[in-house]
């Protein structure tokens, strides 16, 4: 897909410079068309709705590894996760490991723990506030039993070894828990290449879809492991007498989903199938590079880790001295329709595989 074709998809891209993807992904055509055909059905035939939930699973599947029987329909990323906490089988003593200042939906389900009795062991950042593979490995022991962290961080777009820290959880027989929502649909990720034992993840970000989308892939290993703690009518068999949990990762799922929000979603998902991860990835990277050289060159401090592009993402973030120069800074890029965020008051910077060149430079001419 050229460019101009992407930009066509994007109806925002007519209005305003939009470098905000990673705080949610502005609708696209086909989305939006998908809902629109479902709602139509849904209004003047109801029996004739599609299905839904098969095929998001084997969609999530191509292009995120794994077997479509491995990924359960949520609502977000916190449900994921808090389905994971919660069915883990907890023993008073055990540990987990997750790094400081990670996202609250992979912060908030584990200190909740600690009310069961477990050990919840926060490592700090490094001074560039990278994580730091050698700090997670002294946490971990033969009490610890899994590993949490974001595969991309939210504030500064710090992209973590997955593969390294995989094997740090797994040498000592703890699974590795990712919550994937700045990464899928932006940096390869994919469940088997990268060791990753429970992945969760919202779809309206950089996978495209709405708010209400979302999934937890579980490994198949791990299906009795982690017992479901919701269990609702697409969990378990159709016996009223006895809970027969279904043969999957189904299993986790509750009960009615946002149908048609789940619906548009299949387009979004095809779209990323068509265009490519790895051609999105560079793209980023690209627009990316020209920021971080712009912002340099205005003696910005740029916050993000980026001295090593494997560990870049599609989010660069930086500030102008102190939170009040930022929101002064935030506030006059909004008057030029040029949309950014502030997060833990520094300015975020996300382009998609949308943007141009040509609209980062106008982003860039703005910061004078």
């Amino acid at each position: 897909m050229d460019l101009q074709c992407a930009r066509s998809l994007f109806p925002i891209t007519r209005k305003a410079v939009f470098l905000n993807n990673a705080a949610e992904s502005p609708l696209n055509i086909l989305v939006r068309e998908r809902l629109e055909g479902y709602l139509e059905l849904a209004a003047t035939a109801p029996n004739r709705k599609p299905s839904v939930r098969g095929d998001v699973r084997r969609l999530l599947a191509r292009l995120l590894g794994g077997s479509p029987e491995e990924y359960a329909l949520v609502t977000s990323t916190a449900i994921g996760i808090g389905i994971a906490a919660a069915g883990y089988p907890w023993a008073p003593g055990d540990n987990l490991v997750v790094p400081a200042e990670e996202h609250w939906n992979n912060t908030f389900p584990w200190l909740a723990l600690k009310e069961r009795g477990v050990d919840v062991r926060v490592v700090p950042l490094d001074a560039s506030l990278r994580i730091d593979a050698a700090r997670i490995a002294d946490r971990v022991d033969d009490r610890t039993r899994l590993v949490a962290v974001a595969a991309v961080r939210h504030t500064t777009g710090f992209r973590a070894d997955l593969r390294q820290l995989s094997r740090i959880a797994h040498d000592r027989g703890a699974l590795l828990v990712v919550d994937g929502i700045q990464a899928a649909g932006v940096v390869p990720l994919n469940v088997e290449e990268d060791g990753i034992d429970v992945l969760a993840c919202g779809g309206f970000k950089w996978l495209l879809g709405l708010p209400g989308t979302g999934f937890l892939c579980v490994r198949k290993s791990h299906w009795d492991l982690i017992r479901p703690v919701l269990p609702g009518m697409f969990s378990a068999e159709d016996d009223l007498r006895e809970l027969r949990w279904l043969p999957d990762a189904r299993r986790y799922e509750t009960g009615s989903l946002a149908y048609a929000l789940f619906h548009a979603w299949t387009a979004g998902l095809e779209l990323l199938l068509e265009t490519g991860v790895p051609a999105i990835h560079d793209r980023v990277l690209g627009l990316t590079s020209q920021l971080l050289e712009g912002l340099r060159a205005r003696s910005l401090c740029v916050v993000s880790p980026v001295d090593h592009m494997e560990e870049r993402s599609a989010i660069l973030s930086f500030t102008a001295g102190t939170e009040a120069a930022n929101q002064l800074l935030f506030d006059r890029l909004a008057e030029q329709n040029i949309t950014i965020s502030l997060r833990g008051g520094r300015c975020r910077v996300s382009p998609s595989f949308f943007n141009t060149e040509e609209e980062i430079d106008r982003f860039l001419k703005a910061l004078k």
